[in-house]
């Protein structure tokens, strides 16, 4: 996998692009109506004659873009460009052509004004798309990326370095195991993690850490895992899963003197990659779990903007309460393994 690129094209099989485009184009045909318009009164009417010329050809653009975002990821972005306008002027002037023979009095400027208008606002459209990548990454995913890994406690070192002391002389298998997990765990912080990981590489670190906790909290600490039918191969943002399970340790089993169980459920259904951690919630220690909490939203809302730097308006991420229970639902398209950058992920 290579690094993020943020001057990749935009992906158009993503639903957040697709919108973006489609509003921006209504902007654009807003504009055009204002200017055009005698006044604030006649610039609904001129909007809606533009309209007439606008949206088939933007609506069939999409989904041309749509059924040739993989070729369009695999050239390189100036040749991917030119058929990117190509498309938006060639299918304009066909609309066109067949609007001016259908009804050639609405003509309102005839063949090339209206090819040339298509190429302008494509244009636009793409440079304002890369302003956005550009602005958001890398310097916001670094700046997100180093926030959650600082979350990874201070003292969680501390304690796992004395747990591994306590474990030398009675048990030096069970501690070099310990070191060994210490070690991968952090390597997995970090790495340069701007890049999308797979759900197999997510799942070693989350089970490092946990095993890493259980030292510390022993029977206390129990997991059920059902990942049996989970893609391994999929592909996710790096380090979302270890905070969740951090965040249900610190939560729903250290607080406690009883123990209590986290349950990992990850699965894919149609064409989503689902991944659910629950953990106990005890309402008599909501007075104590007060500023816990406060850590656990700031913690998810990192998270959901990872997700959606990563794929836009495709992911989502929920927290809620059922019954006994804490549950987070993380939801993001299932994608194949990234052999380009982050910004154009390739689909099954």
């Amino acid at each position: 996998m290579t690094k993020e690129n943020p001057t990749a094209l935009p992906d158009f099989r993503n639903l957040g692009i697709l919108l973006r485009v489609a509003l921006a184009a209504q902007v654009l045909g807003l504009a055009a109506a204002l200017v055009s318009a005698p006044g604030l009164g006649g610039t609904v009417g001129a909007f809606l004659a533009h309209a007439a010329h606008l949206e088939p050809p933007l609506l069939a653009s999409l989904l041309i873009l749509f059924l040739a975002s993989p070729r369009l990821a695999a050239m390189h972005r100036p040749r991917a460009i030119a058929a990117c306008l190509a498309v938006a002027m060639i299918v304009t002037g066909l609309w066109q052509a067949f609007f001016l023979r259908q009804y050639p009095d609405l003509s309102d400027g005839g063949l090339p004004r209206a090819i040339l208008l298509a190429g302008l606002a494509a244009g636009a459209i793409l440079a304002w798309l890369d302003w956005r990548a550009r602005r958001l990454s890398p310097a916001l995913a670094e700046a997100r990326l180093q926030a959650l890994q600082a979350r990874i406690r201070p003292h969680f070192l501390f304690n796992t370095l004395n747990s591994v002391l306590s474990l030398m002389r009675s048990d030096p298998g069970r501690a070099e195991a310990a070191l060994e997990n210490l070690a991968e765990l952090y390597r997995g912080l970090m790495a340069d993690n701007r890049q999308l990981s797979t759900l197999g590489r997510e799942l070693e670190l989350a089970r490092a850490y946990l095993d890493l906790e259980t030292l510390r909290l022993g029977e206390r600490l129990n997991v059920d895992w059902r990942v049996d039918n989970a893609p391994g191969e999929a592909s996710l943002p790096a380090l979302v899963l270890q905070p969740l399970l951090e965040n249900a340790v610190c939560h729903g089993i250290e607080p406690h003197a009883e123990s209590g169980r986290i349950g990992v459920d990850i699965f894919a259904r149609e064409g989503l990659l689902n991944v659910v951690v629950r953990n106990p919630c005890r309402p008599e220690a909501a007075p104590r779990q007060a500023p816990s909490r406060r850590g656990n939203r700031m913690a998810l809302s990192n998270i959901r903007e990872r997700l959606a730097l990563h794929f836009d308006a495709e992911a989502r991420l929920s927290a809620h309460r059922v019954g006994d229970e804490f549950v987070v639902q993380m939801v993001i398209p299932l994608l194949s393994r990234p052999t380009r950058g982050a910004g154009a992920p390739s689909r099954p």
